[in-house]
């Protein structure tokens, strides 16, 4: 059996606010590939932001979405990946992503999420009374994927 990898892409995955479209155009940029972004992607296709998704249809549809976008990624070359926060939590998107690109993990404290992230109004899972706390309990929960 093969499981050599043919890489041919770069992924940066990482929960939101850590940074992955910020650095991901730039480094797409340095090394002149394109680049990427699956929330964007996913929202020029339907038509609609990520916040009406969730509303709309429920997160397990846009994980669906989700799914397809790093399918179809992976046919594609010299590309910049910045793939949404709850990408990874789907074993078969990071299967996907390690099959064709080099997968980066961004990090950053809570803290620094929050402050990140606390202005935007396009955060569906943030939408309640304690978003540090709802920020804490998610990355421990994604950490081990």
């Amino acid at each position: 059996m093969n499981n050599a990898r043919s890489i041919h892409n770069l992924a940066l995955v990482g929960f939101m606010g850590t940074g992955k479209s910020t650095i991901g155009r730039l480094v797409a940029e340095q090394i002149q590939f394109g680049f990427v972004d699956t929330d964007a992607l996913i929202e020029e296709r339907l038509g609609r932001s990520i916040s009406d998704i969730f509303a709309a249809e429920g997160e397990a549809a846009f994980r669906q979405y989700e799914k397809q976008a790093v399918e179809e990624l992976g046919r594609q070359r010299n590309l910049v990946i910045a793939a949404g926060g709850g990408l990874v939590v789907d074993p078969a998107n990071m299967a996907s992503l390690k099959a064709h690109a080099l997968v980066i993990w961004l990090v950053a404290s809570p803290e620094t999420i929050w402050e990140r992230v606390q202005t935007q109004t396009h955060r569906p899972l943030l939408q309640g009374p304690d978003p540090l706390a709802k920020i804490r309990a998610l990355l421990e929960a994604r950490e081990p994927a």
